[in-house]
């Protein structure tokens, strides 16, 4: 079987972060190939940024068994599956004087970087099929997680009509056809869990329809001793944050706090980031601090590729689907 990328990298990415990023992803592979499972953790734009692109075929092909990711990670990959000729990029955004940036918000785009995305055509989109969900879950009197809500949406079909990419490019397509676990730290802090507050504001829907941070933290640790058998579950991180802290803490606390001292550690740790090792930050502390917090053991195999995640974690996983 072909493999470029394989080829590509073993031939050129010989040193420094380029050698860490041959080294994590070979790590990740013998993982896989050695029974493990993966969870993946994305922080930042990655969905704006069109990782669906890679990441769905790391789904379809069970490359990664959970995913935790920020709400925005969440709902932005379906705003570009129903909105994406909509969006406006912004190369010389670098540029834009606070005028300009008025007159951008004025025409109801909101911009992440160098991509603009479309209130109209994306946020309200959604919110016009998701809210009609919730409230038919709220007179049933049914509960259900925020990612929960958003496979009921795809699942349904109702999106279907404004679909402007292939669906083999949509994430959250793949995942919801897989009904893969998710964990969605913070939900709150996305557009459509603002939108599910002002609901609430309103007294059209109230806060206990949609699960909370804390319910998601006990379906983690109920999900993780029963996955982490043999070689365990591996932690693989894009960015920083919470999507990253959050799910990596259910090994100390299954250990600490509920006292199941036989919980195994993370058994694989990688993270893709570009913050400076330095100053008490989350995501510029090195691998080795996590085993002080109970997170990481000292043999669990350990890498930082410290560069832009927007070019490193398309080159991984594509070395991984060759691999493994």
């Amino acid at each position: 079987m072909s493999k470029p990328i394989t080829e590509f990298i073993e031939k050129y990415y010989l040193h420094f972060n380029s050698a860490a990023l041959v080294d994590a992803s070979k790590g990740y592979v013998a993982h896989l190939k050695d029974g493990g499972k993966m969870m993946i953790t994305l922080a930042g734009a990655m969905s704006t940024a069109e990782i669906g692109k890679i990441l769905a075929e790391m789904i379809r092909q069970d490359k990664v068994h959970i995913i935790s990711c920020t709400g925005a990670n969440l709902e932005e990959d379906l705003m570009n599956l129903v909105a994406h000729s909509h969006y406006k990029r912004v190369p010389n955004y670098r540029d834009l004087t606070p005028q300009e940036e008025w007159d951008l918000m004025e025409k109801g785009l909101n911009r992440v970087t160098d991509t603009c995305i479309p209130e109209e055509e994306a946020f309200r989109r959604l919110q016009q099929h998701i809210v009609e969900i919730w409230k038919d879950a709220e007179a049933k009197g049914e509960r259900f997680f925020p990612h929960e809500y958003m496979y009921k949406m795809i699942l349904s079909g109702v999106l279907e009509q404004y679909y402007e990419i292939p669906r083999e490019n949509s994430w959250m397509i793949a995942a919801a056809e897989k009904n893969l676990p998710i964990v969605v730290p913070g939900w709150e802090d996305s557009t459509m869990g603002n939108i599910f507050s002002s609901y609430c504001i309103k007294g059209e829907l109230k806060p206990s329809t949609v699960k909370s941070g804390i319910e998601y933290m006990m379906y983690l640790a109920d999900w993780y001793p029963k996955n982490s058998g043999g070689k365990g579950v591996g932690f693989f991180q894009v960015g920083g944050g919470i999507a990253g802290d959050f799910p990596i803490c259910v090994v100390p606390m299954l250990y600490q706090d509920m006292e199941m001292t036989d919980t195994p550690f993370w058994s694989y740790f990688c993270q893709i980031s570009d913050s400076t090792t330095s100053y008490g930050s989350y995501s510029g502390a090195v691998p080795n601090e996590k085993i002080t917090w109970g997170k990481l053991d000292i043999t669990t195999p350990k890498f930082i590729v410290e560069s832009d995640a927007t070019i490193c974690a398309p080159l991984m996983f594509s070395y991984i689907l060759e691999n493994s």
